[in-house]
């Protein structure tokens, strides 16, 4: 999947539009003939000078700032110049297109990351968190970007990959050594080293759901039937009036997205049209496209008049919900509104399945709503530090806890080194995966494809 590291690189590394200042950004082995070309001369390394860009009939095309970083002190490893001129998309793509004709390609989107990667100076980790910084929705997910970019996830992660280590070469050399009189495999020491792995790896875990809260969030979806409240619950949470409210059923036709921060946690809250029979060919689309959404969501609000749906079973309220989706309600919360109305206290009420409520017009119980929302969701708000974390991190650290538990009952019930010994021995390739240290070239590909050209 990787071009040949000896080409240069080139593209735009700031965000489409106009702006005032714009950054073409060139890496490869040797960009002298660039500098001579574009500059009209070598620069002085990391230091910011002011240039006149040229074209290939000498003329100006921009004038700007022009900083050059040798191999192997830059971002990628290699030799890399950056071109600071005016932010219009014009000059910019005049000067990436001088840099092609003088031999340059350009970069696919994550290009420079994968070479920075691919040359020893960042790991996986790292260099997922450089595009996780510059996708945060939050100030928390973007604090946990930048301690993932500095390295305190990789280093966490190499610290248990060192442990587990360890442990096989005691196990492994038990196995290889068995006419030793001494027992190694029933030492106590192995025991505790391995539960303190399951521990360490436990809490690392728990950081790195954290941190994929953070990055990812949920999808909450409104249901319910006409007039219940749900583009005023909408507009409560949202905090503007984003969707029409009226005395009118049926208002909502289409579905309706907003995205809400939630203790630092992006939360996409969808709402959708009434449940109901009708004739209307537009409502039964919307409520069709409704069915959609239910059936993707992270987490549905169910959502009924508090004069109706206290003490009621859900199953006989919306029987069609456990028709198409199954047997399970951990993904449905039931929420009474316009408790206004019927005098109920915001909050949980007891019922035959998790039950809120609240009253969207005058906010009552919506505090009580997020928190219970961020509870079910898993988050913690523990105040320690986590990690920018992916969904196939998490998998990865899964997967890995699952090995070493698993090979710790065979020690114990059987005591079985080989066994243990695989088990260990998938755990740290596991975890290798999180860093790249072991990796494929389509989960590579897959990653950096996911970057913004430029980065």
């Amino acid at each position: 999947m990787y071009s040949n590291s000896i080409d240069t690189i080139v593209a735009i590394a700031t965000a489409p539009g106009a702006g005032s200042v714009g950054v073409v950004r060139l890496s490869g082995i040797d960009l002298s003939g660039y500098m001579d070309a574009v500059l009209g001369g070598c620069l002085i390394p990391r230091r910011a000078t002011y240039k006149q860009f040229f074209d290939a009939q000498g003329e100006c095309l921009d004038t700007g700032i022009a900083v050059f970083f040798p191999a192997p002190e830059s971002f990628t490893g290699e030799s890399v110049l950056e071109l600071q001129g005016h932010g219009g998309s014009v000059v910019l793509a005049q000067l990436v297109q001088r840099c092609v004709d003088l031999g340059a390609r350009q970069a696919r989107p994550g290009e420079f990351s994968e070479r920075a990667f691919l040359n020893g100076k960042l790991d996986l980790a790292q260099a997922e968190a450089v595009a996780d910084l510059i996708q945060a929705s939050s100030v928390q997910a973007a604090k946990s970007a930048v301690r993932s970019m500095q390295g305190e996830f990789s280093r966490a992660v190499e610290s248990l990959v060192e442990k587990v280590i360890e442990v096989r070469v005691f196990v492994e050399a038990s196995i290889d050594f068995p006419e030793e009189e001494i027992d190694f495999l029933s030492d106590p020491k192995l025991l505790g080293a391995i539960q303190q792995l399951v521990v360490q790896l436990g809490g690392i875990l728990d950081k790195a759901r954290q941190g994929a809260l953070l990055r990812e969030g949920m999808t909450v979806v409104l249901v319910g039937k006409p007039n219940v409240g749900k583009s005023s619950l909408l507009n409560c949470l949202v905090g503007d009036d984003v969707a029409i409210v009226t005395d009118e059923a049926g208002t909502t036709r289409d579905v309706l997205r907003h995205m809400v921060s939630l203790n630092g946690v992006p939360v996409q809250f969808i709402d959708t049209a009434g449940l109901r029979a009708t004739n209307s060919v537009i409502e039964k689309e919307g409520i069709r496209r409704a069915w959609a959404e239910v059936e993707a969501a992270d987490q549905v609000i169910f959502m009924v008049d508090a004069m109706d749906g206290e003490g009621t079973d859900i199953r006989a309220l919306w029987p069609e919900y456990f028709t198409r989706c199954g047997d399970s309600n951990q993904r449905v919360t039931m929420v009474l509104n316009k408790i206004d109305c019927s005098g109920h206290e915001p909050g949980r009420i007891d019922n035959n399945l998790p039950t809120l409520g609240i009253s969207a017009k005058y906010g009552l119980g919506i505090g009580e709503l997020t928190a219970y929302l961020l509870e079910r969701m898993g988050y913690v708000a523990t105040g320690e530090s986590v990690f920018a974390a992916r969904r196939r991190h998490v998998i990865a650290l899964s997967n890995a806890l699952t090995q070493i538990e698993a090979g710790q009952s065979q020690l114990q019930k059987f005591g079985s080194g080989e066994l243990l010994a695989e088990d260990l021995r998938v755990a740290q390739q596991s975890l290798s995966e999180i860093t790249g240290r072991f990796s494929s070239d389509d989960l590579l590909g897959h990653i950096f494809s996911s970057f913004c050209i430029g980065k």
